[in-house]
């Protein structure tokens, strides 16, 4: 019997994190065939983390350009994949989590008539402007998909409410597999200033803030409140890797240079930001990942956000939500600061979002799907 031949297709950093150690399952399966098609949605910031994981994609379409818009990035990618799969001919298609790669990959398959396979599914706001446009992309997906990896049992549930109960597997989260390539003891960063923090007796936050919905006033009111922290607390260090965005760039230099103790550096590759997070103090973020991999690592994680796709983790009090306000943010960061008792309940909460193996039961659920395994795997829980 002929392996199945499966396409994977990511174009952004966050994406190739969370498909690269699946990529890499399928690749020591002998009833699989890998296809690795990449995007370039992200091409610097997704060249780093192939490297990373040491992937080479069969296919690049590399379609980014100077301003890319949602309109080219979708319509590039749709172009170029209906190609790509004319030419793969793949049993089956694995498109990830909510971008416009993930959205025109799986229009792309269906165009086709291949059968596609949603990572990641079901997670959502209820609001499809935000985060926009992550929140229609990923519930259009669902509307195509066949196969449905979800995370948590709570994903599963929300596609349920859509009326979505067939080919629903709860899997955890592939992003806590990749941590357990990327985080060492012994790894060393390219930016010196990393290396020679003292993680040991400073409060090292690490921060990230980028995204579209928090772009204007409530971008503004964040960093006000980062550097309120950093003025009122001598014994905390900010490290904010800042994203690329013309926007993001300026509100960051707008609000935060010359605060003491804050360092504004270049941004980070998947395996520094994994090692910074696991020897930081707290993380405060409006990523999604990062609310993800944070409590795998037993950090408190403040989400600078008025929603989250991600209750579990609020519910498991591994992830507050601090919203965008600066007096809320800034009371809830003192709090972990200052209080030991509130640190030690978010730290060391149970993470809601994998164990290590939602590769392996992501790879056994399309074996059984295409019937070459005799049961579907068990279900993950984080109990």
């Amino acid at each position: 019997m002929k392996p199945l031949k499966v396409m994977t297709i990511f174009g952004t950093r966050p994406e190739a994190i969370k498909m690269a150690p699946l990529v890499q399952e399928f690749a020591v399966r002998p009833e699989i065939e890998g296809i690795c098609c990449v995007t370039a949605q992200h091409r610097q910031m997704l060249d780093s983390v192939l490297e990373i994981f040491h992937l080479t994609p069969d296919y690049d379409l590399n379609i980014m350009e100077p301003r890319q818009t949602l309109s080219t990035i979708t319509s590039k990618c749709l172009l170029g994949m209906e190609d790509v799969m004319k030419k793969a001919q793949p049993d089956l298609v694995l498109v990830h989590g909510d971008t416009s790669t993930t959205f025109a990959g799986a229009l792309a398959a269906y165009y086709q008539k291949v059968m596609v396979g949603h990572v990641e599914a079901g997670l959502r706001t209820g609001d499809k402007y935000s985060p926009f446009p992550e929140e229609m992309n990923r519930t259009l997906v669902g509307d195509i998909a066949d196969l449905h990896f979800c995370p948590t049992v709570t994903n599963r549930d929300n596609l349920a409410r859509e009326g979505i109960t067939r080919g629903v597997f709860v899997t955890g989260n592939t992003v806590i597999d990749a941590l357990k390539t990327t985080v060492r003891q012994d790894f060393q960063f390219s930016t010196q200033l990393l290396n020679e923090l003292d993680y040991a007796h400073k409060k090292v936050i690490l921060v990230t803030c980028h995204r579209r919905e928090n772009y204007g006033a409530p971008m503004h009111h964040i960093m006000s409140a980062l550097r309120r922290v950093a003025e009122t607390f001598p014994d905390v260090e900010l490290v904010y890797p800042v994203h690329l965005s013309p926007v993001v760039q300026q509100a960051a230099h707008e609000g935060l240079d010359g605060a003491p103790r804050v360092h504004l550096i270049e941004p980070l590759t998947a395996d520094e930001m994994h090692n910074l997070m696991a020897r930081c103090y707290l993380v405060m973020t409006d990523s999604g990942g990062l609310q993800e991999e944070a409590p795998a690592l037993g950090k408190p994680v403040l989400v600078l956000r008025r929603e989250t796709e991600r209750p579990e983790a609020v519910t498991a009090g591994t992830v507050c939500l601090a919203g965008t306000e600066e007096e809320s943010i800034f009371a809830l960061a003192r709090g972990l600061i200052t209080e030991p008792a509130a640190y030690a309940g978010m730290a060391r909460a149970v993470n809601p979002y994998g164990d290590g193996h939602a590769c392996a039961r992501i790879t056994d659920a399309i074996l059984w799907k295409f019937g070459r395994r005799d049961q579907p795997p068990q279900e993950f829980s984080a109990g």
